[in-house]
């Protein structure tokens, strides 16, 4: 209950305007009890970002246990994880500029997600070679390869710079999905 708390107060003021004070009167209780379970209000915002990537998290696993061929589930996957990155950020309101100007912040408790997301990407590409979808020499490499390659369009998708017109994210997705199965190399 703290850490939602936590999470609408720095969403509506911000982390830097918001205080542990703030956050104490907003969920009704006293100083003391938040203080029981977190340091700081740095500790807070830690847990608020870890909660957000818990649910990333579940969202990811779910396509990833999808029963679908595994071409369709690479990109849905790389999809939702877009959208739903872009959905915390802007669901966050004013956390969004915190998430841009300390994302080394993020970063730190992204590591274990992270980790998590290039298993699931190469669960994804062995279910792909399995069944005779994909052919690659390496997929943990390719795995970490798409996750950092994601990681790099998750600002540009965010602010919207990769087309926002339907026509767009229609060029966009089948320009996406050419890349990735296709390579850029003339056959």
């Amino acid at each position: 209950m703290l850490v939602d708390v936590a999470r609408q107060l720095f969403a509506r003021m911000g982390v830097d305007n918001t205080t542990m004070n703030d956050i104490a009167q907003a969920s009704g209780k006293g100083r003391r009890t938040l203080y029981t379970y977190f340091k700081s209000k740095n500790e807070i915002f830690l847990a608020v970002v870890e909660s957000e990537i818990a649910q990333l998290h579940k969202v990811l696993m779910d396509v990833v246990n999808k029963n679908i061929p595994a071409d369709e589930k690479l990109i849905t996957f790389i999809y939702t994880r877009l959208d739903a990155i872009k959905a915390v950020v802007f669901r966050n309101g004013t956390l969004r500029a915190t998430f841009f100007r300390d994302i080394w912040r993020v970063e730190k408790v992204r590591k274990e997600f992270d980790l998590h997301e290039v298993e699931m990407l190469k669960s994804i590409l062995d279910e792909g070679v399995r069944n005779n979808i994909f052919s690659m020499p390496d997929t943990h490499i390719t795995a970490l390869v798409l996750h950092h390659a994601l990681k790099g369009l998750e600002v540009p998708y965010i602010r919207g710079v990769m087309g926002a017109s339907i026509s767009d994210r229609i060029k966009r997705r089948d320009n996406v999905i050419n890349l990735i199965f296709n390579g850029i190399k003339v056959k």
